[in-house]
């Protein structure tokens, strides 16, 4: 029989995401194996990140120190913007290493359904940085969902009246997939997506 403790923990674990409830207690079981020291590290370091990470004022990125590191990187090109939902978006193309642009975090999808407007994302920010003159460029890189694909048409109305080029990443199958498994909205945006060879 577990103790309160255990089940504590394992309810703790389960508020992460994409932690069920048995990967919790797998978790949970597994820590209590570790020597306390090792415990008692790995705690101190969740402590030290939330209270030493905080947002980018310029791109709403998660960062240590104001700008952040892209957004204060001279290498990096100023007047090519994309615009992502979330801070893991901007992780997950920052490590393919070949953006070289900087980027514009709105913290989120246009969701009616979950109460999320315009008003709850970084948009009025991003409009803003269009505004200031050095972007030619804005990337749209909105998730691939009926949310994200809201937010991209309002951010392109948004931008209409701008001198900006409003562009979208491409979407479509994934390199190595089946044409046989695809699912139907995939199969039309590659479609839609194609391009000349």
């Amino acid at each position: 029989m577990a103790s309160n403790a255990i089940d504590r923990l394992v309810a703790g674990l389960g508020r992460l995401p994409g932690i069920g409830e048995k990967s919790a207690r797998r978790i949970a079981l597994d820590v209590l194996t570790w020597n306390t020291e090792d415990v008692r590290m790995l705690a101190d370091l969740m402590v030290e990140v939330k209270t030493s990470v905080g947002m980018c004022s310029v791109c709403f990125n998660l960062t240590e120190v104001d700008p952040c590191p892209i957004c204060s990187d001279p290498r990096r090109d100023q007047s090519v913007l994309m615009v992502v939902d979330f801070v893991g978006d901007l992780m997950a193309v920052e490590r393919m290493h070949t953006f070289k642009g900087v980027f514009h975090i709105l913290g989120g999808r246009i969701s009616p359904l979950d109460g999320i407007g315009p008003d709850e994302l970084s948009i009025e920010e991003l409009l803003h940085r269009v505004s200031g003159g050095v972007v030619s460029e804005v990337i749209l890189a909105n998730g691939p969902t009926v949310e994200g694909d809201a937010t991209a048409q309002y951010l392109r109305e948004c931008l209409r009246d701008t001198d900006v080029q409003v562009t979208q990443i491409a979407r479509g199958l994934p390199v190595g997939s089946d044409l046989a498994l695809a699912d139907q909205v995939t199969l039309a945006r590659a479609l839609e997506g194609r391009r000349e060879l």
